[in-house]
């Protein structure tokens, strides 16, 4: 009997399937210090203690990309072991701050599969839920996924694509108990803008780029403990190439938002979310961001400002779509997030 798990391929999935997956972790302080090793990550909500006690948490807390990446891994081997790419999120929410000591396990529910035209591959949907070990639920996020076929000849699961939400609705945002800006130190934060400094439709070039170095992609994908073989293996690419894990470009773009967008702390929603192009090493990474709505909350100094973050591999700012309607090849990233920022 085979020892050894090749992972699951497309006819394996089935909707209402629910895969546990293994090896729950608990988080140290290490974590963050790798996480501002591997990004320019700068947010002083996660670099320091005593600020964050200024807003009323208890301490630190664990970036919420950080999280997002420590659950994700965990679902690679039953999820997208097998993958193709990774293709999008939607319908996300962070429901409770990471901190050290906490451990953290996931499981997710296929929610939708669609075999694609070419009998090749498809596209499994899931439900992924990120738990602590009070099984309280943290986080939660859909996301859709490329698998290949592992048997050609094998006929595809039922085809079902589930009906997401465009965007999370403010009022269903979840503000961490506690949280309180009316102190809020905007000088040790870095920049004076508040959210009522923000319009709709404004639009923020973060100016800085970074070089994607492989040797980082590495760490990060093992940090994360992210075991899909198009990262991993070069075989697994008929270019030879390593795709670069999405989450990277993701926290690479979110950590270069800093500037202009310091004060925009938690994130506390992920509307939306598309991997346009594929990313190699030796990219440099640039970024901007477009406001696409505020709303108040009930926390005293707290909004919520709804922003679009894209990556780019461009020197041109604002550039998303080209008149086909099509993502421009250099955009990497189209991101649909809710952060917390100071009113």
């Amino acid at each position: 009997m085979a020892k050894t798990n090749p992972g699951r391929f497309f006819e394996d999935y089935a909707v209402g399937d629910v895969l546990h997956h293994a090896v729950p972790r608990t988080v140290s302080g290490g974590e963050r210090a790798l996480y501002h090793a591997l990004y320019p990550a700068r947010h002083a909500l996660y670099s320091s203690d005593e600020f964050a006690r200024g807003c009323g948490l208890p301490a630190s807390p664990l970036e919420d990309l950080a999280a997002f990446h420590m659950v994700f891994g965990k679902t690679v081997p039953d999820v997208s072991l097998n993958a193709v790419a990774n293709l999008g999120y939607a319908e996300g929410r962070w429901h409770l701050p990471v901190y050290a000591g906490d451990t953290l396990r996931a499981e997710s529910e296929v929610i939708g599969v669609k075999q694609n035209s070419n009998g090749k591959s498809g596209v499994v949907y899931v439900r992924t839920r990120g738990l602590n070990q009070r099984d309280e639920c943290v986080l939660d996020y859909v996301r859709w996924v490329m698998v290949r076929k592992g048997n050609l000849e094998l006929p595809a699961p039922e085809t079902f694509i589930p009906e997401l939400n465009e965007a999370i609705a403010a009022k269903d945002l979840v503000v961490p108990d506690g949280l309180d800006f009316s102190r809020y130190d905007f000088s040790l934060a870095g920049e004076p803008h508040r959210w009522d400094d923000y319009e709709v439709g404004e639009q923020i070039d973060h100016v800085d780029g970074v070089t994607i170095e492989e040797a980082e992609h590495m760490l990060a994908t093992r940090l994360w403990q992210n075991t899909a073989k198009v990262h991993f293996d070069t075989t697994a690419r008929p270019d030879g190439s390593r795709l670069i894990y999405g989450g990277h470009v993701i926290s690479m773009a979110r950590a270069l938002s800093f500037n202009g967008l310091a004060n925009a702390q938690m994130i506390v929603g992920l509307n939306g979310g598309a991997h346009a192009n594929p990313c190699t090493f030796g990219m440099t990474i640039r970024a901007w961001s477009e406001v696409l709505d505020k709303a108040e909350t009930s926390a005293p100094g707290v909004g919520a400002i709804r922003l679009r973050l894209v990556a780019t591999s461009g020197d041109a700012p604002f550039q998303l779509k080209g008149d086909d309607g099509k993502y421009r090849s250099e955009v990497l990233l189209d991101l649909d997030y809710w952060a917390l920022m100071p009113r």
